[in-house]
């Protein structure tokens, strides 16, 4: 990683040693550090992208389920910012809601258009926009460009998932004071890390995380195609195998809502990365988490 990000980190590293950490503590929890690019409305970082505009399609995509969120130029985001193997060039679209789901099913989707495809404008209202209480949420969705901070992320969570089976979790595994260190992290970042409402790559948090949200959203990923393929035999769900491990899925992207209504809340878009590796993005997840 770039040593002017782990730079960063120097306040954490300060504070975690005054609690008494052993440093080989905070020195392993330190090279567990990712590049993440934050994104933000204001700023002179190069624009990447935009909130909100006009939904450019190509003709033979059907019409999204959920609104559009944003549009990103993946040649402006570098996997040295982002430490994700993005397309080389074209543009990512984000969709999104902030809403509840049944039965795991996804909150949003992803849309990878390569460059030069020739695209037509659709309407950007989708059928989850759907009544005077979503209309209220859905007209506060931002609209304005993103710029680009190159930023860093720490581990917000500090449990996993048990080697044996059940719902049990575990102190992550090879850090011992796991717990200690996040709440550092939680207590630190304000005064190290970016702050902007999008962030590509990195680690995942919300308000009240204690496991991976990403580990949290494939596991929903696999029981919603579990679901699709017990209501529909025969199906294409019903004949695939099993998504890919928790372990195989990143951060595509985080949104950090904020709307009224839906404060303390945040959409997490996450993928497998050998899927993100070949510009698949069919099987990406959206989960929505809420502290209201």
């Amino acid at each position: 990683m770039n040593p002017d990000l782990i730079s960063r980190l120097v306040p954490f590293r300060a504070e975690a040693l005054r609690r008494g950490i052993p440093l080989q503590d905070v020195e392993a929890w330190i090279a567990t550090a990712r590049p993440t690019g934050t994104l933000v409305t204001r700023g002179d970082g190069p624009v990447v992208g935009r909130f909100g505009g006009p939904l450019l399609l190509p003709a033979d995509t059907p019409d999204p389920w959920f609104p559009l969120l944003a549009t990103l130029d993946c040649a402006a985001l570098p996997e040295e910012t982002t430490g994700l193997p993005l397309p080389a060039d074209g543009r990512l679209l984000l969709f999104g809601f902030p809403d509840m789901t049944y039965y795991s099913a996804p909150a949003g989707e992803v849309v990878y258009i390569p460059e030069g495809t020739p695209v037509e404008e659709r309407r950007t209202k989708n059928n989850s926009v759907c009544d005077d209480a979503t209309l209220a949420i859905y007209e506060q969705f931002p609209q304005d460009e993103l710029r680009l901070a190159p930023d860093v992320s720490l581990p917000h969570h500090f449990l996993a998932p048990s080697p044996g089976s059940g719902d049990e979790t575990v102190t992550l595994p090879g850090h011992p004071r796991a717990w200690e260190l996040a709440e550092v992290w939680q207590e630190t970042y304000g005064e190290i890390a970016v702050d902007g409402p999008l962030h590509i790559g990195g680690y995942a948090f919300h308000e009240c995380t204690e496991t991976d949200p990403v580990t949290d959203a494939a596991e929903e990923a696999e029981d919603a195609r579990r679901h699709r393929a017990e209501a529909a035999p025969g199906s294409v769900d019903a004949d695939a195998t099993e998504l890919p491990a928790p372990d195989e899925w990143v951060l595509l992207a985080q949104w950090d809502i904020g709307l009224t209504g839906r404060e303390g809340s945040t959409l997490h878009w996450v993928i497998p990365r050998q899927d993100l590796a070949e510009r698949r993005f069919d099987r990406a997840h959206v989960s929505f988490f809420w502290n209201p």
